[in-house]
């Protein structure tokens, strides 16, 4: 009997050890998920700023980052300013859009995919007579850059996103 009791214990035992240590990883990666992440500042808290504070912002770090000059600057300046123009434009049309419920088409979205794609090809050309060939290489090196983080930011939420969907899922 004894023998059976203390094998019943110890498989006890094993099972509340198990559980804890379970409930302690699981403590932990809750813990670090739920750490804010260093590094760029997030969407949302760029958009606190004026358009034309985050063109000064913009035109600060490229400064800094390509050693522009006067001159550089204020064509850099009135191209930085176009471009949140026309985003701003473009961000108040789409949301007057989604609070109406209209989708665009398939051509239409064709057709804004055109229209952005030869923005930046202008914008391109722009940037080549402004810039010296030094310069337009580390701004090419620079995009790409921001064109990755923005890529592995948008899987990050989007993953994130789903696990959040998934748990809501689950509590509703």
């Amino acid at each position: 009997m004894k023998t059976n009791a203390q094998e019943l214990s110890k498989n006890i035992l094993k099972i509340v050890s198990k559980n804890l240590l379970i409930l302690a990883l699981l403590l932990v990666g809750t813990t670090m998920l739920a750490q804010p992440k260093n590094g760029r500042p997030h969407r949302n808290q760029m958009d606190q700023f004026t358009p034309e504070q985050q063109s000064q912002l913009i035109l600060k770090k490229m400064t800094l980052e390509l050693d522009l000059n006067d001159s550089q600057q204020k064509e850099m300046s009135a191209i930085i300013s176009e471009k949140m123009t026309k985003k701003e434009a473009h961000k108040a049309e789409m949301k007057a859009n989604k609070e109406k419920g209209v989708k665009p088409s398939n051509d239409e979205r064709f057709a804004m995919k055109m229209k952005m794609l030869d923005e930046q090809i202008a914008t391109k050309k722009r940037m080549e007579k402004i810039l010296n060939a030094k310069q337009f290489e580390k701004w090419t090196s620079m995009k790409e850059d921001f064109k990755e983080n923005r890529q592995e930011r948008f899987k990050e939420n989007r993953h994130g996103n789903r696990q959040g969907r998934n748990q809501e899922k689950r509590q509703g």
